[in-house]
């Protein structure tokens, strides 16, 4: 992420927006037409998903908003989708693509504009200018042209049990990884599970994963490796490998982990039957809804010789965008962004992200857990966006295949490392 510090700088003034609690008003309906546009818009808010109701309240907002247009929403399962979307926006059929889809920032949606199927929204956000930083749209910039509609900010976080903490012992979530594995080792010995991953789903992997790669190399160094600029060559990634294989090993992984998804793995965090879950800070208004006391925290740092505590994963990486051979291209368009805006805004008063979004609206029933995520992201010194959307589709593939073998301790780190210099660098 090329303006990463203004980034986080935009994002701060927006928090302090937020504790403000401004007003905004509402949208004046348009005049209704005599013919309907109906367009067709895909993502992945499905009934599971902390998203959809952020979707669905926007959707009727701007409907009650533009009489004349009708949203018709598709949602996919997360993974599912991935392999939908690329297959649709790359084949040769236009007349069963979406008007408009979700879609994952940096390289992800960089094929989809480099193959010419993604519309230019330059002259939508002319209007927005004073709504959204353009930092927050530098990971959908291709070229200098703007392609994709932020819809949240998001970064991997460690959340915790307190509850279940305090039982062995533990006030405050572990920042150091001696505490953690300490903690860990209390928890064990109480008969206690203290992390949970989904291994059925491999982006889940890559939450622990690559917290811990960027806390042994830093955020540049992970970046550029991303980024295709530098080789995966390095014995710190080894030993992040091999630290992760060695939390499994001792017994701090739920041992049914590499058979269940991940709706499976936050309901038993949810639940009370593991003590930590590690994810995207969009499940803050699930994890903040439990029966237990709540508390948040970053992976510890590994290596203060490359890296700090206040680097981690995330970005505005999920997206609205728009297909350019939508036969309502300039309709889909003002509607993408509009539509992106307030799944913004119902999305951080759900507890489901950040804001990429100027805030302009009462904040007043924010949860304490996310003023937590808040001062998270405020003291962050670094981000790199996740791994499977910073880097471009076939390697991004070549590199969710070793992180798999990972989970399951086929390969160690020394393995993990010289396969992928091998195979990309």
């Amino acid at each position: 992420m090329k303006k990463i510090f203004a980034l986080i700088l935009a994002l701060c003034m927006v928090f302090a927006l937020a504790a403000c609690g401004a007003q905004g008003g509402s949208a004046k309906p348009e005049e209704k037409t005599n013919e309907e546009i109906v367009l067709k818009l895909w993502c992945i808010a499905t009934e599971s998903d902390a998203n959809r109701p952020a979707y669905l309240q926007a959707i009727a907002d701007y409907e009650a908003a533009h009489p004349g247009i009708k949203i018709e929403m598709e949602a996919f399962e997360n993974e599912s989708y991935k392999t939908k979307i690329k297959a649709a926006m790359m084949g040769g059929d236009t007349e069963d693509l979406p008007d408009i889809f979700f879609s994952w920032s940096g390289a992800f949606l960089g094929e989809f504009v480099n193959a010419g199927r993604a519309q230019c929204l330059d002259e939508n956000f002319k209007a927005y200018a004073d709504k959204i930083p353009e930092s927050m749209l530098s990971t959908t910039t291709y070229e200098g042209k703007h392609y994709g509609v932020p819809t949240t900010f998001n970064i991997v976080a460690m959340y915790a049990n307190m509850d279940m903490l305090a039982e062995v012992g533990w006030d405050h979530v572990p920042q150091t990884y001696e505490d953690l594995c300490a903690c860990c080792d209390a928890l064990v010995a109480a008969g206690k599970i203290p992390f949970g991953c989904a291994g059925m789903e491999t982006w889940c992997v890559t939450e622990y994963l690559e917290p811990i790669i960027i806390k042994s190399i830093g955020y540049e160094a992970l970046d550029k490796i991303f980024a295709g600029e530098a080789t995966w060559n390095d014995p710190d990634i080894a030993k992040s490998v091999d630290t992760l294989q060695d939390m499994i090993k001792k017994g701090y992984f739920d041992p049914n982990g590499a058979a269940l998804g991940n709706d499976e793995t936050k309901a038993n965090f949810l639940a009370g039957k593991t003590a930590f879950y590690q994810n995207g800070s969009w499940n803050t208004g699930e994890v903040a809804g439990a029966s237990f006391k709540s508390g948040v925290g970053l992976f510890p740092l590994m290596n203060a010789s490359r890296s700090s505590y206040n680097q981690t994963i995330g970005g505005p990486s999920d997206v609205l965008a728009v297909c350019s051979a939508s036969k309502n291209v300039d309709a889909a368009s003002k509607a993408a962004v509009e539509l992106g805006k307030e799944i913004c805004h119902y999305n951080f008063l759900n507890a489901v992200g950040m804001p990429a979004w100027a805030v302009d609206y009462d904040t007043s029933s924010l949860s304490p857990l996310m003023v937590e995520i808040g001062k998270l992201v405020n003291s962050c010194e670094g981000l790199v966006l996740f791994g499977d959307t910073a880097m471009a589709a076939d390697p991004a593939q070549v590199y969710l295949s070793y992180v798999d073998q990972v989970y399951g301790c086929a390969i160690d780190g020394e393995g993990f490392v010289a396969g992928l210099t091998k195979d990309l660098g």
